[in-house]
């Protein structure tokens, strides 16, 4: 068996066994071409459409695909599935998309029948990465150092493990007279955690692979085979880990949101109508018109603008009300308001540029159609829970709470924990050559 050797503690949470992303050689595969299968059945009993459920403001195969194609890693990456709201998702998130036939699609069929399926279908596909849905905080460091393992020293199958440490014992059937007895420790000799390694589990994260133990064996585990150390606060299983809100925090804390970190936001673009308020206007006795605000929302605003990220408003040229509360609003929010046209992006690219700014600089909260440019480009984005399909396909996050109840009081604790995240990996880059490198 293959391991890593296991290096001191680190504040960012990468020790014992783990470690940074520091540079390595680019895709070693040769001519071999690598792909990444990520299998979404529609037909789960525990949650319905489990795999394309909204998990931490993105849908639940979206955190694998995003960590997959952010890994550079692969020349293909799949979606299987026999679900046709599934394969929008996964194409939304650029994935290629297998489309399972009904054999393989039961409830009694496994893994691995689909897998051969697949590699049946798409020959020119040497290594094959099975990537489960269901591991959330799954990142592109854990799939690059992991398939390294094959592309450069020839490993045939690499898994992902964590490490346990928990003392097993021999299972009894009710009334059969038996007694239990230990199976990994020695009661009258019991170790301290400290002091016993524990044991390696499967974590269910991935299953690298060659072609020919997949056609020709029929195995996802042979040949020179390795294992991958994961620890244990990546190794969140959906499956297992039911409760979704304790999933969700585990992910917030854990998961991996892209390559460009919100450290470097220095700037947020936020419509009010649809995002700070909840588009109704409120008519007075004496015709006056009048919109809400929630104070959650400008507390939110305030927090972003003490860790110095400028926040400007955006009220549409058609929206008369709003026009008509300019000076209030940016007197009480203490933002800038500007106005714009039907596509934002047009009126927010000089600003950007004028700020010397890149798009990987700017957060964006929008609500509609006409904002898909601009989430698509921002290197955060968020929409309200109650957006449009259309939008929340765009947006890299989609908030919990609506327009004008708390959404963007959301969106920006969202960035503030990425930053502090952020600052975490910096440490981890300046510590990087201290830590132990692969064995």
């Amino acid at each position: 068996m293959y391991s890593k050797k296991r290096g001191p503690p680190a504040d960012n949470g990468l020790r014992d066994g783990e470690h940074t992303a520091c540079k390595r050689p680019s895709r070693a595969g040769g001519d071999r071409h690598v792909a990444a299968l990520v299998l979404a059945r529609g037909g789960s009993k525990g949650i319905p459409l489990k795999n394309i459920k909204m998990l931490a403001g993105v849908p639940l195969i979206g955190w694998v695909l995003r960590a997959a194609k952010d890994s550079d890693m692969f020349d293909s990456v799949w979606v299987s599935t026999d679900h046709d709201e599934i394969e929008k998702v996964a194409k939304a998130w650029g994935a290629k998309v297998h489309r399972r036939s009904p054999e393989v699609s039961r409830d009694s069929s496994s893994s691995l029948e689909t897998i051969q399926e697949f590699a049946r279908l798409n020959p020119e596909v040497n290594v094959i990465c099975n990537i489960q849905a269901t591991s959330p905080c799954l990142h592109p460091k854990h799939v690059k150092e992991a398939l390294e393992m094959i592309t450069l020293q020839d490993f045939d199958s690499v898994f992902a493990v964590v490490r346990r440490h928990q003392f097993r014992w021999q299972e009894v059937k009710q009334g059969n007279g038996e007694l239990t007895k230990p199976l990994n420790l020695d009661p009258s000799n019991r170790p301290r955690r400290q002091d016993w390694d524990g044991e390696l589990c499967e974590n269910g994260s991935f299953y690298f692979t060659t072609r020919d133990l997949i056609l020709n064996k029929g195995l996802l585990q042979g040949g020179k085979v390795g294992y991958y150390e994961m620890l244990p606060e990546y190794s969140v299983d959906i499956d297992v880990d039911i409760d979704w809100p304790v999933a969700e925090q585990r992910v917030l804390r854990y998961g991996y949101f892209g390559r460009v970190t919100p450290e470097v936001v220095r700037l947020m673009f936020c419509n009010i109508s649809g995002c700070l308020t909840e588009g109704k206007i409120f008519l007075s006795a004496s015709g006056e018109q009048m919109v809400s605000i929630n104070i959650r929302d400008t507390t939110g605003i305030s927090m972003l603008q003490k860790e110095d990220v400028e926040v400007i408003l955006l009220t549409y040229n058609k929206d008369s009300v709003i026009q008509s509360l300019v000076d209030t609003l940016a007197k009480r929010t203490n933002c800038r308001i500007i106005e714009v046209g039907e596509e934002p992006l047009n009126d927010l690219r000089p600003i950007v540029e004028q700020k010397k700014l890149e798009w990987k600089d700017v957060a964006y909260m929008g609500n509609d159609k006409q904002d898909v440019n601009c989430l698509n480009l921002a290197g955060l984005s968020a929409v309200p829970g109650d957006a449009p399909v259309v939008a929340i396909n765009a947006a890299k996050y989609t908030c919990h709470q609506v327009a004008g109840m708390g959404a963007v009081r959301e969106f920006a604790e969202h960035i503030l924990l990425q930053k502090e995240k952020a600052k975490s990996q910096l440490k981890q880059d300046r510590d990087c050559s201290k830590v132990n490198v692969l064995g």
